[in-house]
C-alpha cells in the first residue's frame, strides 16, 4: 500500500485537478453504495465502499486549497457519515440527509462539466 485511495489508482493520483463539486461528488457517490450495501445488510460490500469513501474524504480533506470552513465542513460531513454507520443511536434521518447533501454536490459538478464542455465546444 502505497498511501491513501490506493485502490483508486488514477483517481488518486488527479484527485487535486478536481473542484470541490467533483471530489465531493466521487465521496457522495461512496456513501450511497455504503448506506445500499448497509441497508442490503451487505457486509462485504458495505466494508470496501467504507473503506473507499473514508480514503476519499480524507484526501478531500486534506487538499490544501480547502483550508478553513471548507475543510471543516468536509470533516463534519464525514463526521455524521461514521456517526450513521457505526452508532447504533444514529438519527434515522441521517442517511436521507446525507443522501441530499451529497446529491447537491452531484448535481452541481454534472452542471460545470456541462457548462465547461459548451465552452470549449462554442455552443
Amino acid at each position: 500500500m502505497t498511501g491513501p485511495a490506493t485502490g483508486h489508482g488514477e483517481a488518486a493520483r488527479r484527485w487535486g485537478s478536481l473542484s470541490l463539486m467533483e471530489q465531493l461528488a466521487h465521496v457522495g457517490s461512496e456513501v450511497e453504495r455504503s448506506i445500499r450495501a448497509r441497508e442490503a445488510d451487505h457486509k462485504t460490500r458495505l466494508e470496501h465502499a467504507l473503506t473507499r469513501a473514508l480514503e476519499l474524504f480524507d484526501l478531500t480533506a486534506t487538499d490544501e486549497r480547502w483550508r478553513g470552513p471548507r475543510r471543516r465542513e468536509i470533516l463534519r460531513a464525514r463526521e455524521e457519515f461514521c456517526r450513521l454507520l457505526f452508532d447504533p443511536a444514529a438519527s434515522a434521518e441521517s442517511a436521507p440527509g446525507l443522501r441530499r447533501y451529497f446529491l447537491a454536490f452531484a448535481v452541481a459538478a454534472r452542471q460545470g462539466r456541462r457548462a465547461t464542455t459548451r465552452g470549449v465546444n462554442g455552443q
